[in-house]
């Protein structure tokens, strides 16, 4: 059968089949956030960092959590009050999925993604001057 012939139970655009990986994680991705964003993250909870609970030091993704609830209600200034870096990374997926999406319609291929080693050292270095600097007392502003 060809591709662009419908089979029983098959969407007949096949740009519309190509999508299915990708609009499946925005689901997962959709209700994750959506039950971030119900939830009651003012006290301690069980959402606590155990690094900073143990050592009092911020790991990279303290806050992240309080970032995501602030974005689901539209509150990008306290979203990256909590987690600047969260933010940022939350809006490079968002551009990455959409690249993912042009490409899985117009055939190009799968997941954007193929990160040089430089990048990885980039990204990793970028995380790392991110934590040092939110632990020091100049860094107070990055702190959640």
């Amino acid at each position: 059968m060809s591709e662009s012939a419908p089979g029983p139970g098959r969407a007949t655009d096949p740009s519309v089949r190509r999508l299915g990986v990708p609009l499946g994680v925005a689901a997962g991705l959709a209700a994750a956030a959506a039950g971030v964003g119900a939830a009651d993250l003012s006290g301690p909870g069980p959402y606590a960092c155990p690094l900073l609970r143990c050592t009092g030091l911020l790991c990279p993704a303290c806050g992240g959590l309080r970032g995501l609830h602030a974005l689901v209600h539209g509150d990008l200034p306290a979203a990256l009050r909590a987690n600047a870096l969260a933010v940022l990374g939350y809006a490079v997926f968002a551009v990455l999925w959409a690249v993912w999406c042009v490409r899985a319609v117009r055939r190009d291929g799968g997941m954007p993604v193929a990160p040089r080693p430089s990048h990885r050292w980039a990204a990793g270095a970028l995380v790392l001057a991110f934590t040092v600097v939110r632990n020091l007392p100049c860094g107070a502003v990055l702190a959640p």
